[in-house]
């Protein structure tokens, strides 16, 4: 049972903003993304310049950010007038996708059909991509960086990263099966926020895109 707002008042608080990176050409065409260091289309620069917006009076203490540069273009319209650094984290890297990159679906059902077979499985958790990496791949590699996450002393963090792996996060945070990664939406450019209070989670917004509607008039 969820403690009352008065039970929990005065208590230590995380807020975890989960940020995925703005459009890029390939999100874009629905081509497959992993590893390949794509930038932003000018589309995906005004969506993380309205996100930047959005969060411009968030008190961030941290923000860390894949290395890959389309995460970090959208962390960098984040950290504006907050005079905070970058933390870059290898770990925060999207799920390698091998030879699935830059692929239409269409062609990956054309040359990896077995693959598809297994991913669509009970057991797609532990299906490797072709030449890549697994949903179980990304969870070993970013457990440890949750584990710090519950012990951080900062208040307001933010994590800008991708798909896959935003998608990992919100299962571990949730103690939720990988295999539910499926009923979970992150689309470009979107703010998830999740609070951590004495062991507990609390999603306070999921897949929010409201500060992208003016650009969609």
């Amino acid at each position: 049972m969820a403690l009352g707002s008065d039970q929990l008042a005065g208590q230590e608080r995380v807020n975890l903003y989960l940020i995925r990176h703005g459009q890029t050409a390939r999100n874009r065409d629905g081509l497959g993304l992993g590893r390949d260091d794509v930038p932003l289309t000018p589309f995906g620069e005004l969506q993380v310049s309205a996100l930047g917006r959005r969060l411009a009076a968030v008190p961030l203490d941290r923000v860390f950010s894949s290395p890959l540069g389309r995460a970090l273009q959208t962390a960098e319209a984040l950290i504006g007038g907050h005079g905070i650094p970058i933390e870059i984290r290898e770990e925060l890297t999207e799920m390698d996708v091998g030879e699935c990159e830059g692929l239409t679906f269409a062609e990956m059902q054309e040359r990896f059909p077995e693959f598809l077979t297994a991913w669509r499985s009970e057991s797609s958790a532990a299906v490797r991509m072709p030449g890549g990496e697994s949903l179980a791949d990304v969870a070993e590699r970013l457990d440890p960086f949750l584990a710090e996450l519950r012990e951080t002393s900062a208040q307001s963090v933010a994590v800008v990263s991708h798909n896959f792996v935003l998608k990992v996060i919100l299962c571990r945070l949730l103690q939720l099966d990988l295999l539910k990664f499926r009923g979970l939406t992150v689309d470009v450019a979107s703010l998830t926020t999740v609070s951590l209070r004495d062991g507990r989670v609390y999603v306070r917004a999921l897949n929010d895109s409201c500060h992208l509607v003016p650009l969609e008039s």
